[in-house]
């Protein structure tokens, strides 16, 4: 499997939230939002290995999209569990702010493979 930013960075952000799941559901004993969390964070780093065995680039593009959608929702779910006093404003700070980094690796992969299709189009 190629070796990626992007790839090592979401796989490090879902190691981040397996751990704040574990310490959300020990800790606080809070299961209905850590466990959203949960699914939508670890998903992020899930569609990335996918998008890298995609068929086209078209697919490729798509799965970072999910990711990216993931990833929002991810950050909505932090939001939530920081605003009912769930996480510290520092906890929050340190894995929110990885989150708007992986939207912009994202955002910028995205595009970068949107203008190489359009590069290696012929113009008509």
């Amino acid at each position: 499997m190629k070796d990626s930013i992007l790839k090592n960075k979401s796989k490090a952000f879902a190691l981040r939230v397996i751990r704040l799941y574990k310490y959300l559901c020990d800790e606080k004993k809070e299961y209905i939002l850590s466990n959203q969390l949960m699914r939508s964070g670890t998903s992020i780093g899930a569609n990335i290995a996918e998008a890298f065995y995609g068929q086209s680039e078209a697919d490729f593009i798509s799965k970072l999209s999910i990711a990216q959608k993931e990833t929002g929702e991810t950050m909505y779910w932090l939001e939530l569990l920081h605003e009912s006093d769930f996480l510290k404003h520092n906890e929050y700070d340190s894995i929110y702010n990885d989150a708007e980094e992986l939207i912009k690796l994202l955002t910028s992969s995205i595009k970068t493979v949107k203008e190489k299709i359009t590069a290696s189009k012929p113009n008509h």
